[in-house]
């Protein structure tokens, strides 16, 4: 039977058993606990041991990524690690020496793409506290990856999904669906959002894609993915990083919550942090509201793609509603 068409709570039950067996493939000690920990596009597991140590486990949604748009995820992650940019996931290698494992189900059509990394301790910035600071260091970091990103050789196999206007917000087959499939997206919406997505287009069309404004970015830099660990600073979950605008990593922090009064003074908090590591200039500052705006109708999109999952279900139809003041400042100011 299709793992899609699958009841979720059947769909979750073979997901568990697929991690359960993947530890098999890895040098771990036993007795092992595998507890879920997040569902997106992929499945992710806290494993641990008896002693106290830890790994995260990550099954790849089938279709999404290939094995080598995975390995060129990892790849880009060591890759800044080892240049002391940021810490990142340090993945481990399986009995066979690769890092990247195929587990199967008999319930499966096809073996998933399992990794497995060290556990990384830390705490995300800013809860329970103001978070112009968090979001100044994220900045900082944005920046030093960027930096990274222009320079790095990548290797001859490094394949990634591109983020422009068409694969966001266009037609023909966007990544997360198609934003007029979002939630409570009714015929007034749709022509709001539609004159906000040209006005988006045209803006873009005119900023360009050069090399100084268009490379490798994380795509989803938001707090949850950055931890604190004392003096270090811990960044995780490439699985959205691929070629996009750099300033669309200034809009992922305020994911979810573009809508609320404190977002300007977060996002000058973060342009604030990015110029200690790197000169931003004013053309890029200038068009990250274009970006919040693309960032808010794109997760309109997979909200609607993902209704399966609870994230998509806690922002559901409000979240939708929510984005028309939003088109509405938008035009207002930059259509």
């Amino acid at each position: 039977m299709q793992f899609d068409i699958l009841p979720n709570d059947e769909q979750l039950q073979i997901l568990l058993e697929v991690a359960q067996a993947a530890t098999a493939h890895y040098n771990l000690p036993k007795p092992l606990t595998v507890k879920m920990i997040n569902l997106s596009e992929n499945a992710t597991y806290k494993v641990e041991a008896t002693d106290g140590q830890r790994w995260a486990l990550r099954i790849h949604r089938d279709g999404y990524h290939s094995k080598a748009a995975i390995k060129s995820e990892l790849a880009w992650l060591m890759a800044l690690r080892d240049a002391g940019v940021v810490v990142t996931p340090k993945p481990v290698k399986g009995l066979d020496g690769e890092i990247i494992q195929k587990v199967g189900h008999k319930q499966l059509e096809a073996p998933r793409h399992v990794v497995l990394s060290d556990w990384e301790t830390g705490a995300e910035p800013g809860i329970g506290q103001d978070l112009a600071k968090p979001f100044e260091v994220l900045g900082e970091v944005t920046a030093r990856m960027h930096q990274h990103s222009k320079q790095w050789q990548r290797p001859s196999y490094f394949t990634r999904l591109t983020w422009n206007f068409e694969t966001s917000l266009g037609e023909d087959k966007p990544h997360w669906g198609r934003w007029r499939d979002g939630m409570g997206v009714d015929p007034a919406k749709q022509k709001l959002f539609g004159r906000t997505v040209d006005a988006i287009g045209k803006r873009l069309a005119a900023y360009g894609m050069g090399a100084d404004r268009f490379g490798l970015i994380h795509c989803d830099l938001r707090l949850a993915n950055l931890l604190m660990d004392g003096e270090s600073v811990k960044t995780i979950d490439f699985d959205d990083c691929g070629f996009g605008w750099f300033m669309y990593d200034a809009a992922t922090p305020v994911s979810f919550y573009e809508h609320e009064p404190q977002v300007p003074e977060l996002i000058e908090a973060w342009k604030h942090g990015y110029r200690k590591a790197a000169t931003l200039a004013k053309a890029d500052a200038d068009e990250i509201p274009t970006f919040v705006m693309l960032r808010r109708l794109l997760l309109v999109a997979w909200i609607g793609s993902h209704s399966e999952t609870d994230l998509a279900k806690s922002m559901g139809l409000p979240y939708t509603e929510g984005t028309t003041a939003l088109c509405d400042n938008y035009l207002r100011d930059y259509a």
